[in-house]
């Protein structure tokens, strides 16, 4: 069994030709053996349509939030917006949220304090945090040190190994997308080695970071097996193996998923 950790199922990309919808892309995923997903609503109208699908759809999971390059948009989010995304049983995750200092398509201050937030609304409700961080780890480790004790998973991880030791070490997960099978990630594979196996995730991040050999194409949750099976040769495993440890380790974290 794989689980696609991170994906986001109703992005407008999967409307353009050919289009898929949400059916059609978790028959394929089923096909290709991922048996759940997590679908990510990381802005404020994409909320309520997740959760109408992960209601209709045994298979759906939703972790939803504010994006860091959204932060602030349409006001600060409020502690209680996150509470009653978190009261929903079809949440097992509040985010994506954290900081991206590359696009810095929000202030700074304004990410920092929306990642707060979202560490807080979660201690509250016992949920994890998915945690993007892109040119900022100094300052997302620090304010994840002031929230210890809160579950985490860094996904699409990319940062380097000094970031990857440092979450581990704080009981967090890292989550490995498509980019795990570039030709040019061997640091990152070279990362992926010395992870301890119970701390690690796959993921597709769909529509975005189609893998190797789909790199280039629309990135769906059914390739996330070539992401799996990419970490089955850094682990020097099989992969059914991966699958088992992923999806072990998705159902510990994301404690909210049934039938795991």
């Amino acid at each position: 069994m794989l689980i696609d950790s991170h994906c986001h199922l109703l992005h407008p990309r999967f409307g353009e030709e050919p289009a898929q919808t949400p059916a059609n892309l978790l028959a394929d995923a089923q096909a290709a053996g991922v048996a759940q997903v997590v679908n990510v609503a990381c802005r404020r109208e994409e909320w309520a349509p997740a959760l109408a699908l992960a209601e209709a759809e045994a298979r759906v999971w939703v972790a939803a939030g504010i994006h860091p390059h959204d932060a602030g948009e349409g006001g600060m989010v409020t502690l209680d917006e996150l509470a009653g995304l978190a009261a929903h049983p079809r949440v097992v995750a509040l985010g994506e949220t954290g900081l991206d200092y590359y696009y810095d398509t929000a202030p700074k201050a304004v990410q920092q304090e929306s990642f707060h937030l979202h560490l807080q609304a979660a201690k509250a409700a016992g949920l994890p945090v998915v945690i993007h961080t892109r040119d900022a780890e100094d300052d997302t480790l620090a304010i994840l040190r002031e929230h210890m004790g809160v579950p985490f998973v860094l996904h699409c991880f990319t940062g380097t190994a000094a970031m990857a030791a440092a979450a581990v070490e704080m009981g967090g997960y890292i989550s490995f997308s498509g980019v795990l099978t570039f030709k040019k990630s061997d640091d990152l594979r070279a990362i992926a080695a010395t992870l301890p196996h119970d701390r690690v995730l796959v993921e597709t991040d769909a529509p975005y970071l189609a893998p190797e050999p789909k790199r280039g194409k629309r990135c769906t949750p059914a390739m996330v097996a070539h992401t799996a099976a990419c970490l089955a040769k850094v682990w020097q495993m099989g992969d059914d193996g991966v699958a088992d440890i992923t999806a072990t380790n998705t159902c510990r974290l994301l404690a909210r998923m049934a039938g795991c």
